[in-house]
């Protein structure tokens, strides 16, 4: 059965990845045509790209991953053709947003705005531009999908049918759960230290190119990298692996043996880079990575600007989520709310789920409560500034229609209108035309009846 939140996120994730895909560079993939929807295609591009952002992400990717892209990518078409017909209003200026939003997120990936051009061998106008199409699709297909399943309401009745078919042998155990949300800030180091900070990277440089030092002797002594300190900052790397740092990766790869870079700036901090070996692909390189630090200056203004949040937070001038939005630099809140996430997607989460100093911070308070601004340090190592707010706390129980009301409504209530979106989907479907290239039918049997009629690729 295709339920409405599955479907939705991987049309986001079809479509939405695709200013991820314009914005980096990746392992070549002879490209083809694998099917056509009406007068729309897709390409076998699209789906690699999207399973390769998935698992860049983090994300779980099941070995049937492309079948089901396949499939999904098929739906979003149809909803998103359907929306065109039925003239469903999507405005240049919501496209314009999202793509300004995509591109704040990447910016703040590399960042910088000139990092992300020099990364993506583009201007933010070509970046922008490459995506508009993708992103003005989805829109419609979501727009669609709500039209479908827009008024689908459920009843308490409904609701606890819903819970009754529910083998009580199969009925979950809580253990304490926890919301709790946060507005983050990130303090930036002065100017001043970050220019002293690029002189002695320079200085650095300096010395291993006059041979006063090898490179390796400067990584050992000054390297604030504890995965290669010890190895004179040793890694191999390969430039198709995503988990590195896009800025430390395409500064290494445009240097020759032996060459070192200048002090760039990635994730973590500066860094300058010594090309020790390339063959392809794949390196051995040498680095020093230096962060400016955060005085106690940056981390008070820091303090000092939630402080005045967290008042108007209390005095109901504005929401905390709304507040999150306008105030916090955490990009992952803009996209997801303020509010910790469970792995399903619920705000409901178990202790073991937040950080230390999140598990330091909620010991502190009751229900209901607003933290004063608080230090921690991200999962990055970055230090930052939040208040966190403690909304509520269950006690551990096995799931039932007192305490779990919402969850149980909220679940039948997807149910319901994934039932709804598959009905139209069933109806819908055949009065498009469908073709899907030989290879794909093949391999992917919920493919096979859309298989073209020659029996051959496009």
């Amino acid at each position: 059965m295709l339920y409405t939140k599955r479907i939705l996120s991987i049309v986001c994730l079809l479509m939405l990845g695709a200013l991820a895909a314009k914005a980096q560079p990746r392992k070549a993939v002879v490209d083809k045509i694998v099917a056509v929807v009406g007068d729309r295609i897709i390409l076998y591009s699209d789906i690699r790209n999207s399973i390769e952002d998935a698992r860049r992400q983090g994300s779980n990717v099941p070995d049937n991953a492309e079948c089901m892209l396949m499939e999904q990518a098929l739906i979003s078409k149809v909803l998103m053709l359907q929306a065109e017909k039925d003239s469903l209003p999507v405005t240049d200026e919501e496209v314009e947003a999202e793509l300004d939003q995509r591109i704040r997120y990447f910016v703040n990936q590399l960042g910088t705005r000139e990092a992300l051009e020099e990364y993506a061998g583009k201007t933010i106008y070509q970046i922008k531009d490459d995506a508009r199409e993708s992103v003005k699709e989805r829109k419609l297909a979501e727009a669609m999908q709500q039209k479908i399943v827009g008024s689908v309401k459920i009843t308490p009745t409904e609701v606890k049918a819903y819970f009754d078919k529910i083998p009580k042998d199969s009925l979950p155990f809580f253990e304490s759960e926890l919301e709790v949300g946060q507005i983050s800030v990130f303090p930036k180091a002065s100017r001043d230290l970050e220019q002293y900070i690029i002189s002695e990277m320079n200085n650095y440089k300096r010395q291993v190119e006059t041979k006063l030092a090898s490179f390796e002797q400067l990584a050992q002594r000054y390297s604030e990298d504890p995965g290669s300190k010890d190895r004179g900052g040793q890694y191999q790397i390969n430039r198709n692996e995503k988990s590195w740092d896009p800025v430390f990766l395409s500064t290494a790869f445009r240097l020759k043996d032996g060459e070192i870079s200048p002090p760039v700036k990635g994730k973590f901090g500066y860094h300058i880079i010594q090309m020790v070996h390339r063959s392809g692909d794949d390196a051995i390189v040498r680095h020093i990575l230096r962060t400016p630090p955060i005085t106690d200056a940056e981390i008070n203004q820091s303090k000092a600007k939630l402080d005045s949040v967290r008042s108007k937070i209390i005095d109901g001038a504005i929401s905390f989520n709304e507040a999150a939005k306008k105030y916090g630099e955490d990009e992952s809140a803009k996209y997801q709310g303020a509010f910790i996430l469970n792995r399903d997607g619920s705000p409901y989460v178990t202790i073991d789920q937040l950080d230390k100093d999140m598990v330091s911070t909620i010991r502190t308070m009751n229900v209901g409560d607003y933290s004063a601004p608080v230090v921690f340090t991200d999962e990055q190592g970055k230090k930052g500034v939040r208040i966190v707010y403690f909304k509520s706390r269950s006690e551990p129980h096995r799931m039932n229609m007192r305490d779990d009301y919402s969850k149980i409504s909220q679940a039948a209530l997807e149910q319901k209108k994934g039932e709804a979106l598959n009905k139209w989907i069933t109806t819908k479907l055949p009065t498009y035309y469908i073709s899907v290239d030989d290879e794909s039918a093949n391999n992917c049997q919920q493919l096979a009846k859309y298989r073209s009629e020659d029996g051959k690729a496009f």
